[in-house]
């Protein structure tokens, strides 16, 4: 595992998916931003949902993706709403984000 794992959100996979589309610090990850690193994972594979931009969001913060505040979360879904495939919605609206 390389440094991407010391984020909170970031496990092996996600570090592995990450590392496939270019992003390979902590540095990189925080300049790219977490909508872009989603975008890069979105393009080679189209499970990549809400949760993932969240917890990189989460990461890229420092928290976990569960302690993002409402309207960070908020900004989050709308984005996620304008970039996904309309059929993926229907899994978005079966598991939104909770609002804590």
């Amino acid at each position: 595992m390389g440094e991407l794992t010391n984020l909170p959100n970031i496990a092996a996979k996600l570090e592995r998916q990450l590392n496939d589309v270019g992003i390979t610090t902590i540095e990189e990850l925080r300049q790219i931003g977490s909508r872009e690193a989603w975008l890069r994972i979105l393009a080679r594979d189209p499970s990549a949902c809400i949760m993932r931009l969240s917890a990189l969001e989460g990461a890229i913060r420092g928290v976990r993706w569960h302690s993002l505040d409402d309207e960070t979360k908020a900004s989050l879904r709308e984005f996620y709403h304008r970039k996904v495939k309309p059929e993926k919605l229907k899994a978005v609206i079966r598991h939104p984000i909770a609002k804590r």
